[in-house]
């Protein structure tokens, strides 16, 4: 990791190999919660989670892969569903905790590197990702995209929200429409039902920055 500044080069990874994000920015997941909220964390659930659970979009036991500090998860949850919310921030996991047993909510939060969802030995109905998949090089999209598989009930659902390559003031590491029809498709257990124009709010971005909300049921 030499060529790692020294906030992430002094950060412990365990097994785990710094990702293309984390190379880039210099920072270690978990450092980036260490001054105050990360960029992304705007403090309460993404509108377009809202909408979907509001829609009854959300059923069974749900996994949010890339939890944060539990916004999406604890709304979720606090439908009466089952969520386990993870991460590998463990700051953010704490203020995640600290966050459900302030608001009387029943939700899991676990440490848990997502190329090795498996591990997790656990199916989900649903699975959200909400601002992760976006962040991974076409390297890494792979190994992801089987751990999600191999926790996805057959016939259960993934909710994907990124970051758009379409219109202005695009976020960070921007997707395009046809990566994510190449990432998940029948070869590899996923059909891609749908593909929309969707905002993410971030802590820059007042009305949001452009992304899609794709649906994609695991066959």
């Amino acid at each position: 990791m030499s060529e790692l500044s020294g906030t992430l080069a002094d950060d412990p990874f365990g097994d785990r190999h710094p990702t293309s994000h984390e190379r880039l920015a210099g920072l270690s997941w978990d450092a980036s919660y260490h001054d105050g909220p990360a960029p992304w964390d705007i403090g309460r659930p993404q509108p377009a989670i809202e909408r979907v659970a509001s829609d009854g979009g959300f059923a069974g036991a749900v996994l949010d892969a890339g939890c944060g500090t539990g916004e999406n998860a604890l709304h979720v949850a606090s439908l009466g569903l089952s969520v386990l919310g993870v991460d590998v921030a463990e700051t953010a996991l704490a203020i995640a905790r600290e966050k459900a047993q302030d608001r009387g909510i029943e939700v899991e939060f676990a440490a848990a590197d997502a190329f090795g969802l498996e591990r997790l030995g656990r199916r989900f109905e649903t699975v959200l990702d909400c601002g992760l998949f976006h962040t991974f090089d076409g390297d890494e999209r792979p190994g992801y995209v089987a751990g999600l598989a191999s926790v996805t009930e057959h016939n259960g659902t993934l909710y994907v929200l990124c970051f758009s390559d379409d219109g202005p003031d695009t976020g960070p590491h921007p997707v395009g429409r046809d990566e994510l029809r190449a990432a998940f498709n029948p070869g590899n257990g996923w059909n891609v039902a749908a593909i929309e124009p969707d905002r993410i709010h971030t802590r820059f971005h007042d009305d949001g920055a452009p992304a899609w909300f794709a649906t994609i049921k695991r066959i």
